[in-house]
């Protein structure tokens, strides 16, 4: 059996604006090469928290520092999506990441949308997947799995801690909720890394409280990384880390976050690939 490669590992623009405790924002050149020196394969631009000009602004900077383009899209009309997904094309993106702005009442009214969307990544030639996220056309778990068994070819973007949030999910997690889990995991083509908890959208993971729910995630990524394995003969799987700035990262009553957000991504990048190692058969080799 061939032996897989390393999991591939992003960082966030979104999250790199500012990057850390101190408030700072660092100019796009001096970000792309935090990353790159950082050992991340890629870039995710995040088209809600910024816009094209942004993604065209960033782009040599990523050329030069050997950085891949990851384009996450917040379409709010059904048309709009396809030029996001040329732009993404022009890019070199693995794949296009669809929060989608257009989320009908009705399962039966975002089956038709999720299709056109899926239609047009493959008339392009630039595949998609739908992100795991509040306030889009996946904003509830349950209608996600529904969406699911209605479109068999619809593949997620896991980012679980918004269903964790959505739900309420007591601790310890239901095996109902963890069969639901899942259900998401299974038809996951890549992951993200946050830590959330019923009341929170992003956790500070180095905070003896929160350890309980870093393990839910950790295991969650486990899960996640042997069904893809299960699914795909060889490669490795996308695993973006995306802490974000306030008001996702709480802060203290002077304005300052509570923790170090580039460590925290350093530490779950680390842990992720671990879990990959460990899954895929790799030789582990820790990551200073």
């Amino acid at each position: 059996m061939t032996a897989r490669p390393p999991l591939t590992t992003y960082q966030s623009l979104w999250a790199m604006q500012p990057h850390g405790i101190d408030g700072v924002s660092l100019s796009l050149d001096a970000i792309c090469e935090k990353v790159a020196a950082a050992g991340y394969h890629g870039l995710a631009i995040d088209l809600g928290a910024s816009d094209v000009s942004v993604a065209h602004a960033v782009r040599p900077h990523m050329e030069a520092n050997g950085l891949t383009p990851l384009i996450v899209a917040f379409p709010k009309s059904v048309p709009s999506l396809r030029e996001t997904l040329v732009m993404a094309k022009d890019f070199g993106a693995p794949f296009v990441d669809v929060i989608g702005q257009v989320f009908p009442l009705s399962v039966g009214g975002a089956i038709p949308v999720v299709r056109r969307w899926i239609e047009m990544s493959e008339e392009v030639g630039m595949p998609i997947q739908f992100e795991t996220h509040r306030n889009c056309i996946t904003n509830d778990l349950f209608f996600t799995l529904q969406l699911l068994d209605a479109v068999p070819e619809m593949r997620l973007c896991a980012d679980l801690s918004h269903y964790v949030v959505d739900r309420e999910f007591w601790y310890p997690i239901a095996p109902e909720n963890q069969a639901l889990i899942r259900r998401c995991l299974d038809r996951s083509d890549s992951f993200q890394g946050r830590v959330a908890s019923r009341q929170q959208i992003q956790l500070q993971i180095g905070f003896p409280q929160h350890q309980k729910w870093v393990r839910v995630f950790e295991d969650w990524w486990r899960q996640g990384f042997e069904s893809w394995c299960a699914r795909n003969p060889t490669g490795a799987p996308l695993f973006l880390c995306e802490l974000g700035p306030p008001e996702y990262a709480i802060t203290g009553a002077d304005g300052r976050e509570l923790s170090d957000r580039w460590e925290e991504a350093l530490a779950i990048r680390r842990t992720a690939m671990r879990i990959w190692d460990e899954v895929s058969g790799r030789t582990h080799q820790p990551v200073e």
